[in-house]
């Protein structure tokens, strides 16, 4: 019973994660097991559902994703105690739950595809579809209908998020968005273990470190070329960072940010270990305006996520549990489809853009 609710309760909330990054579940939400699902039927949301097929091709391009990147033994990897696989699920569950209730808003916004829309959508499910093989097609358990139908729901997901922030286009200043050009000499204070979790230096462990960076300081401030140092003494795998405020530890950030062109900072101390920053530029206009685009993107969606949360936090959710628990990933050397977002990015790239 408590592994139900648990599981329950994470559909409650993956409802929200994906769109609005928040993992709170507001009081009142209405989450039910039921056993009057139809066959196939993984959940439903209010009047909508979600069928085992879907899950698959969600899930199915997922998995040869990953595999593409990493490889086939990447499924023996496990997080916190949690399989990568069930990461993954629990991923495309979100994902699915999320296109589900944005349809749901998009009716009650009264927002639908114009038939160039359609015909869009339409035509970028043919050309999914036509790219499968038979293996693929009675794998995932779809037909072209079931293909074409996921397509104009993906669209109308994405129509309605472009509907409600359509008037929002707030004014950023260069102060707000400026972005500053680093480099640093980084090291840490800590280690892996096998899982990949960190484990902090003992005392000793980190009073070598701070002897470390130490000597890189007192090297950079008796002249010593700052890229030999970083060549000498950086632990991280890039030298060179460019960023704004916001999107840095606050020490590394306050000390970055005071310092003029050229200029060398003192020992910043974060949660990962011992820096040295060194000023490059104190204002990148390209990258200024490439923040610029940023934060107003994330304005949009933090009003987008307030009126999405409000309303999929009314709907009633319902989880076929034991059917959910018997999906699983493909292995066959044959089902190798990972072309599903692209295709349909190829058709609605510029379509619904916002300015």
């Amino acid at each position: 019973m408590r592994r139900k609710t648990g599981r329950l309760l994470f559909f409650a909330l993956c409802l929200m994660v994906i769109v609005s990054g928040c993992g709170s579940k507001e009081e009142g939400t209405k989450v039910v097991l039921t056993t009057g699902f139809d066959q196939d039927e993984i959940f439903r949301i209010e009047s909508t559902s979600c069928t085992a097929p879907e899950v698959m091709v969600y899930l199915t391009n997922t998995q040869n994703r990953y595999e593409c990147i990493y490889g086939t033994r990447i499924w023996e990897k496990s997080l916190r105690g949690t399989t990568l696989e069930q990461n993954v699920k629990d991923t495309v569950l979100a994902e699915l739950a999320q296109i589900k209730v944005m349809n749901l808003l998009a009716q009650k916004h009264e927002v639908a595809l114009s038939e160039r829309e359609k015909e869009l959508a339409d035509q970028a499910g043919e050309e999914y579809f036509a790219s499968l093989n038979e293996t693929e097609i009675s794998a995932m358990g779809i037909d072209r209908e079931m293909i074409l139908s996921m397509y104009e729901e993906y669209a109308i997901a994405d129509k309605v998020y472009r509907y409600i922030i359509k008037d929002i286009n707030p004014e950023i200043s260069d102060d707000e968005a400026r972005t500053i050009t680093v480099e640093h000499i980084f090291v840490k204070t800590y280690s892996l273990d096998g899982s990949g979790q960190r484990i902090p230096y003992d005392e000793a462990g980190k009073a070598r470190a701070y002897g470390k960076i130490r000597e890189a300081l007192e090297a950079a401030r008796n002249g010593e070329v700052f890229e030999s140092l970083i060549s000498r003494y950086n632990e991280d795998n890039k030298s060179v960072y460019s960023f704004g405020k916001g999107e840095t530890e606050p020490a590394f950030e306050k000390a970055a940010f005071d310092l003029g062109t050229d200029e060398i900072s003192d020992i910043v101390e974060t949660q990962y270990g011992y820096h040295i920053i060194k000023c490059v530029s104190t204002f990148n206009r390209e990258e200024t305006d490439a923040n610029k685009v940023k934060i107003v993107e994330q304005r949009r969606k933090e009003v987008f996520s307030q009126e999405y949360d409000a309303f999929a936090d009314s709907l009633t959710r319902n989880l076929n549990e034991e059917a959910w628990d018997g999906i699983t990933l493909i292995h066959d050397e044959n089902v190798k489809t990972t072309d599903f977002f692209k295709i349909y990015n190829t058709y609605f790239e510029k379509v619904f853009e916002t300015p």
